[in-house]
C-alpha cells in the first residue's frame, strides 16, 4: 500500500515537472505483455505488446526528459540510460517497471548529472531483443 501510494505521488511530481500535457512516459507505460518461445533461449520468455498510440511514435522524434542513472561505466560517453524516476525509484533501484527507463543514443556526450535533463531523438520500439532495452531513443541531443 504504502509502495502503491508513493509510485502515485512520484507519478504526479513528474506530470506536474515535466512539462504541460501528457507526458511521454505516460504514453510508454500503455503496455501489456504476451509470452513467446524463444528459439536461442529454449523457452518461453516474456516481450512487450506496444499500444497504438506507442507504436505511432516509433521513427518519430520525441522530447522528453528524466534522470540519468549513473553507470560508472558509461559516464560521459554517447550511451546511457535515462528513468522517468530519480535513480533511487527507477526500474534498477527502485522496483518501477522496465517501460520507466530507455537506452539513448547521443549525437555528442553529455556530461552526467543528478537533475533531470530534457532530451529530444528518434524513438525505437524493441520488442524481442532481450540485449536491449524495450525502449530506445537515437540521435538523441539535449534540448534547450
Amino acid at each position: 500500500m504504502q509502495k502503491a501510494v508513493l509510485f502515485i505521488l512520484v507519478s504526479l511530481f513528474v506530470q506536474q515537472s515535466f512539462g504541460q500535457g501528457k507526458s511521454v512516459w505516460n504514453v510508454l507505460a500503455d503496455i501489456k505483455y504476451g509470452m513467446r518461445y524463444d528459439e536461442d533461449l529454449e523457452y518461453d520468455v516474456e516481450y512487450p505488446i506496444f499500444a497504438d498510440k506507442i507504436k505511432a511514435l516509433e521513427g518519430k522524434e520525441v522530447l522528453i526528459k528524466g534522470y540519468m542513472v549513473p553507470l560508472d561505466e558509461l559516464m560521459g560517453q554517447n550511451f546511457f540510460v535515462l528513468s522517468a524516476f530519480p535513480y533511487n525509484m527507477c526500474f534498477f533501484c527502485g522496483g518501477a517497471g522496465p517501460e520507466t527507463v530507455m537506452e539513448v543514443n547521443t549525437v555528442k556526450e553529455i556530461e552526467f548529472t543528478e537533475k533531470p535533463i530534457l532530451i529530444k531523438g528518434i524513438l525505437e520500439l524493441n520488442q524481442f531483443d532481450y540485449n536491449h532495452m524495450m525502449y530506445i531513443l537515437n540521435e538523441a541531443t539535449l534540448a534547450e
